[in-house]
């Protein structure tokens, strides 16, 4: 006697779908249950029944010796999958994926960050501008009048209510999925349909001659092609020569947790659904979910401080089903639901929808899968910091204010900064000027995500601990370096993240591309984060003593080449230039070393004095200026000089921007120096001075509102005196005048100005 076959095609991470597939599993009662997933992951699927594994968590399918190489597949509480595999459990029923295995498919190299493609399921949801054709549940959409797939299958499957037969339905919808594939030939030959449906029909052909009744819980869209109809019409013969020239590489599997956020379709995960916390209500809230869902919508709203009261709710449900009523509809739907949000709880306002579609629409949820779920030393290192440390793990942004003065704090930011060291970027560094001011204060901000069991896997090649592989992955990445700059940024993270070993290893190699580094502007780029180790590091208990002998000879050939490199320089490079040397300035202001500064305040001067790009030669006289090594006098001087009515406009304004970006304080303080730009602004003509306001402009726009208000009230009440005479230049008064000699011209002004006697 045959076997009896039953296809009962879905909605991936869909709760009608899920209680209709377990209605059907109750009324057909199969002893296979076959699941469109991973084959691979056959040995962890029975983890799926441990009491510690709570959705949303995903199987994780990867190569053991390139781990980006990965593919994630999904379940929610909610997904029809997780709930066939749970029945199944629970009635020793065989369990099994079907799916064409990651081990028989071409290798998507990607990064960990940005996970490939997920592939078990909802090929007909997956959005159109991601992948190519257009949603095939678009064309039933419109022809009942709905604006998309997702919300005309939401409003027939996933929020019925109706205790119909199941299997009537199942067969409606496989019915509707075979007239919209024919209408798509191009099915039958794409590259990857092909395959996946010729593995399904092998598993289920294999089941078939093991068990008398067989379910298969697949993605709608292949419901056509597994029925037993489909198995003749597709010899076994013919799915064997698609599968035979596949290549084979070895996989491997695990559980990890996954969350709603990525369980959308926003995150670019294809087999997602636009709304999984909305759909995680209508699964737990069959009945009365308008006054449930509301509720938590105005909890949600009080917890954020917004008003939401009880009377509102109520307004809100009377609306909802009010609209649902009049758009023809038996029960309020999301959009329904929303629009009464929106108009009755938000009071139009958008703003607090936002807040409400992201932790109540989409959710923030974080799954856990047990313990026994098969893992890398690493990542079992990592969870135990984690837990010993009391940082909570979860998907929603946590801020961590650390007092690197308590030991506690201390570890947490080393633990961080080392998983950021293994491109495990758990937690960012907040507030870098804050950090700077600070000796002992950092803020970072923490959130969890599921790619990141990648990011663990692939740095579990550097040691089993997050202390040894750390440290190993700075050698690495240090003997493979040939950026300066780059090498010291790590070794400010490297010391931070208190990796002595590695400390040593990556001096000696700044130690040897400084030496032999002829760039002075990547000897500057370099010496920053070197500057800022010396300073901070023996507060936060790191040996900064190793970095003060390269702090000092990189010094040393910055300002013995600080001249050369500053000649000859273009307004991009020149841009390029004044950064680099207010970032060595910046360092060296936090430092107690007089020998130090003053051997870069002698390089400045001696590009002060030169005639190259004013926003060079410029910036070097204001930072001389504010350090105190240059008198007002000798500011006064070049600036006046530099805004003669000889020298270019455009080498003069740029000569202004490189003196006063930043700060006009010194144009507060000091009238002499206001009335020079003053004078030099007004005796522009019109046509010049069109070409240098847009400098003029930027510079001035970088002052804070306080300061170009002080500088705006003194140029209006004319606190500005005349500008100094400059040496050699004298200058005419009203005492000198000879009316004689006036009389002589006035006759030949008179007749060049048309005026008459």
């Amino acid at each position: 006697m045959p076997a009896e076959l039953h296809i009962l095609g879905i909605r991936h991470h869909g709760p009608g779908s899920a209680r209709v597939v377990v209605r059907a599993l109750e009324r057909l009662k199969p002893d296979a249950v076959l699941i469109e997933g991973p084959p691979d992951a056959a040995e962890v699927l029975p983890l799926a029944a441990h009491a510690d594994m709570k959705p949303p968590v995903a199987l994780l399918v990867y190569e053991p010796e390139q781990p980006s190489n990965s593919s994630y597949y999904p379940f929610a509480e909610f997904s029809p999958e997780w709930q066939a595999i749970r029945w199944g459990q629970t009635h020793d029923a065989k369990v099994a994926f079907i799916d064409l295995p990651q081990s028989l498919r071409v290798p998507r190299t990607e990064a960990a960050t940005a996970p490939a493609e997920e592939t078990d399921a909802g090929d007909e949801t997956e959005p159109a501008e991601a992948h190519g054709p257009r949603d095939p549940l678009d064309q039933l959409a419109a022809a009942a009048g709905y604006p998309d797939g997702e919300a005309w299958w939401g409003r027939l499957i996933e929020e019925r209510r109706a205790d119909d037969d199941p299997l009537a339905l199942f067969d409606a919808i496989r019915a509707a999925m075979a007239e919209l594939r024919a209408q798509r030939t191009s099915i039958r030959t794409d590259p990857d349909e092909v395959p996946r449906e010729a593995h399904m029909r092998r598993c289920i052909r294999a089941a078939m001659k093991e068990h008398e009744r067989v379910a298969v819980i697949c993605g709608a869209w292949h419901a056509p092609v597994l029925t037993a109809d489909a198995l003749k019409q597709f010899s076994a013969k013919a799915d064997d020569e698609v599968l035979k020239p596949l290549p084979k590489r070895k996989t491997t599997a695990t559980w990890v947790p996954w969350t709603y956020d990525r369980l959308s379709m926003f995150s670019g995960y294809g087999a997602g659904v636009l709304s999984p916390g909305w759909y995680e209500h209508l699964w737990v809230h069959h009945q009365r979910f308008s006054e449930t869902w509301l509720t938590k919508v105005a909890r949600l709203m009080r917890a954020e401080d917004m008003d939401a009261s009880p009377a509102s709710v109520i307004e809100a449900v009377r609306l909802a089903d009010s609209l649902a009523a009049l758009r023809g509809h038996s029960i309020a739907g999301l959009p329904e639901l929303s629009e009464a949000t929106l108009s009755i709880l938000c009071h139009a306002n958008p703003l607090p929808m936002k807040v409400i579609e992201r932790k109540l629409i989409v959710g923030i949820k974080l799954g856990e899968v047990p313990d026994e779920a098969p893992a890398v030393p690493l990542q079992r290192d990592i969870a135990a910091q984690q837990k010993t440390l009391r940082l909570k793990v979860t998907a929603d942004d946590l801020v961590l204010d650390l007092d690197q003065r308590r030991e506690t704090d201390l570890a947490r930011s080393r633990l961080l900064h080392r998983l950021s060291i293994l491109s495990i970027p758990w937690g960012k560094l907040e507030g870098d000027q804050r950090q700077r001011s600070s000796t002992f204060h950092e803020v970072w901000r923490l959130q969890w995500k599921p790619e990141f069991a990648v990011a663990v896997i692939e740095a579990a090649r550097f040691g089993n601990t997050v202390l040894d592989a750390a440290a190993s992955c700075v050698r690495d990445k240090a003997q493979n370096a040939t950026d300066l700059a780059a090498l010291t940024a790590m070794l400010d993270h490297v010391m931070l993240a208190n990796l002595p070993t590695a400390v040593q290893h990556l001096v000696a190699r700044i130690q040897d591309l400084s030496a032999v580094a002829a760039d002075v502007a990547t000897l500057m780029e370099a010496l920053p984060p070197l500057a800022r180790i010396l300073r901070y590091g023996n507060v936060r208990k790191t040996d900064a003593a190793l970095v003060a002998p390269l702090v000092s000879g990189l010094l040393t050939r910055i300002c013995a080449g600080l001249l050369p490199a500053c000649s000859s320089l273009n307004d991009d490079a020149a841009q390029a230039m004044r950064a680099r040397i207010d970032g060595v300035q910046d360092s060296l202001a936090v430092l107690e070393a007089p020998d130090l500064i003053n051997q870069w305040q002698h390089a400045l001067r001696r590009v002060g004095d030169t005639e190259f790009h004013g926003l060079i030669v410029g910036r070097c006289w204001r930072i001389l200026l504010d350090a105190g090594t240059a008198t007002t006098d000798d500011a006064s001087g070049h600036l006046s000089l530099a805004l003669s009515p000889g020298n270019d406009p455009a080498k003069a304004s740029a000569w202004l921007e490189g003196f006063l970006a930043g700060s006009g304080m010194v144009l507060v303080h000091d009238p002499r120096l206001l009335s020079i730009v003053d004078q030099w602004v007004t005796s522009l003509p019109e046509d010049i001075f069109e070409q240098v306001c847009p400098i003029a402009r930027r510079t001035f726009s970088t002052f804070e509102p306080a300061e170009r208000r002080m500088i705006g009230e003194r140029v209006k009440h004319g606190d500005s005196p005349s500008p100094p005479a400059r040496p050699g230049v004298q200058h005419a008064t009203s005492a000198d005048y000879d009316p004689e000699r006036g009389a002589l011209v006035d006759p030949v002004l008179r007749l060049i100005l048309g005026d008459e006697p």
